[in-house]
């Protein structure tokens, strides 16, 4: 009868350790997967994260003062349909000023509206949205803050 006690509390020892040995396999798995997915998600901002766009004074040769936007990509690849959205005032329908791509590496400028003069203390960023060289849609607020706007 004792043989048959030890017996049954070795057959549920090797269950419980059976049981416990996947949960931690499971969390293990989970956490890879998680790991991946951060990893994953990192590859896809890294281009997106070295645009960056600002307005900012500048002179034209005949030395009359102008604000540009100033659209920089120091990524290894082009972005394409970059836009920067305009403020809209009172009833006005929002509108963007087209830019088209930008070369990998390089720095673009596009006249700012003329009325910005007025208000214009010192260089600041501006929003901007573009795709990456994959084809993803990217946003960049003022702030700096970069959110991805298309459909995962």
């Amino acid at each position: 009868m004792d043989s048959d006690w030890v017996g049954a509390g070795a057959d549920s020892f090797a269950a419980i350790g059976t049981v416990g040995a996947f949960i931690v396999g499971f969390t293990l798995l989970r956490r890879e997967h998680r790991r991946e997915a951060d990893r994953a998600e990192d590859d896809r901002r890294a281009q997106a994260e070295r645009i960056s766009a600002w307005v900012e004074l500048t002179r034209k040769i005949d030395g009359v003062r102008e604000l540009a936007f100033h659209i920089h990509n120091a990524s290894d690849m082009p972005i394409y349909e970059v836009e920067l959205p305009l403020p809209a005032r009172g009833d006005e329908e929002p509108h963007s000023e087209f830019v088209g791509l930008v070369p990998p590496g390089r720095t673009v400028q596009r006249p700012a509206p003329a009325e910005w003069l007025r208000t214009y203390v010192e260089p600041e960023p501006v929003q901007i949205e573009f795709l990456d060289s994959a084809g993803r849609r990217w946003s960049r607020d003022e702030q700096g803050s970069i959110t991805r706007t298309d459909a995962s």
